[in-house]
């Protein structure tokens, strides 16, 4: 072996740990390794450098999403795509709630001696009807599309605005089922079913109303309450949004932005104690509505975000899978292709093996049954 091949395979193992074992070799050959150095020898290759650039690759990718490379016009369609059917489900989710909302509810009975607790004022609403999805939906979708112009994740923009659609229609649909199924009275019942204030029983003591038939029909629409139920929906969901958004359990110790973590909530609140001002609601049918909305965006918004005290609640499970995809990209075919000829060669020469030790020892074996063959024939020669 010539001395260059040996001294480059020492200073190889002196990078790797052999240290000791080249300075041995080195003082048995002072007048090589005074005079050679590393630099004499081409760069070698080894797999930690490899690693290295595996890493820097990896951290590029991750950059490379982090600054907004999947915008609403370049992955806007793809991903709406792959939740074409949840789409669908909503639309289905619109339709129900129409025919809910036109369906007559369960007229209960109300006798003479039950008006005690309905004959409270007939006034107008606080919170208008129309007002309900200005600030439970357009509102969280202002605050999605302010976020999206900052960091330019559609992922973050399609399924906050999806998940914030589920979460109020769910709540709509169960709160009119259970609306039309229950037909509480209002507590201003009396004033809709007798405008006149003059009170019409039939034999059995069931009020007979002459009022106006819309009128009448939403007064039995009284548990659970329909303003607090798609407040807490919508305004619930924003609030898990910002939580998460701003980290607020990220154990700082900021308590301030709890403020903004609690200000939806209060709004939503508020809009609760209206219904109850305004005579439309008993406290029964706010707080039933409130809890409901609430326990509904909560599933909603876990459907699509991690919890906000999770260390990754800032953003949507999907931003994250790509994040991973990308880091760590699925092998090519061709390197399975290679791997598989590679293990082929691996098993024919194992077979090859195999096959020769057989025969080496089937020939051992001819040879001893052949020398004792001979043996024997020389005995019966003798």
């Amino acid at each position: 072996m010539p001395w260059r091949n040996v001294v480059g395979s020492l200073c190889c193992f002196n990078i790797f740990g052999g240290g000791n074992a080249f300075q041995v070799v080195s003082q048995t050959r002072p007048q090589l390794s005074s005079s050679i150095t590393l630099d004499c020898f081409p760069s070698v290759n080894f797999p930690l450098i490899d690693h290295q650039n595996q890493e820097n690759q990896k951290n590029s990718r991750m950059r490379e999403v982090q600054v907004g490379s999947h915008t609403l016009r370049s992955h806007g369609v793809a991903v709406a795509r792959i939740h074409l059917h949840d789409w669908f489900i909503f639309l289905l989710l619109v339709l129900i709630e129409v025919i809910l909302y036109l369906t007559h509810p369960f007229y209960r009975y109300v006798g003479k001696d039950m008006m005690s607790d309905l004959k409270y004022p007939f006034k107008d609403n606080t919170v208008p009807v129309w007002a309900v999805p200005l600030y439970a939906m357009l509102l969280p979708i202002a605050v999605f599309l302010f976020v999206y112009w900052r960091r330019r994740d559609i992922y973050d923009l399609h399924h906050a605005i999806l998940g914030l659609f589920y979460s109020v229609l769910i709540t709509a649909v169960i709160t009119d089922a259970i609306k039309n199924a229950v037909g509480r009275p209002r507590p201003n019942f009396f004033w809709r079913c007798f405008p006149d204030g003059k009170d019409v029983y039939d034999k059995l003591g069931n009020v007979i109303c002459h009022g106006d038939a819309d009128v009448i029909k939403e007064g039995h629409k009284s548990f659970p309450s329909g303003h607090t139920s798609w407040s807490f929906a919508g305004l619930g969901f924003l609030s898990l949004y910002l939580s998460g958004k701003i980290k607020v359990f990220d154990q700082r110790g900021h308590i301030a932005k709890l403020c903004i973590v609690f200000l939806p909530l209060l709004f939503a609140a508020l809009v609760g104690v209206s219904r109850v001002d305004d005579y439309w609601h008993h406290w029964q049918d706010v707080f039933a509505g409130g809890l409901l909305g609430l326990v509904i965006s909560t599933f909603c918004y876990l459907q699509f975000f991690p919890p906000p005290y999770h260390s990754q609640g800032w953003g949507p499970y999907a931003y994250f899978r790509v994040l991973e995809t990308l880091a760590n990209p699925p092998p090519p075919s061709n390197a399975i292709i290679v791997v598989q000829n590679e293990q082929d060669v691996e098993r024919q020469a194992e077979n090859g093996a195999d096959d020769q030790s057989n025969d080496r020892f089937l020939g051992l074996s001819i040879d001893s049954n052949s020398r004792s063959t001979m043996q024997e024939t020389e005995t019966e020669r003798k």
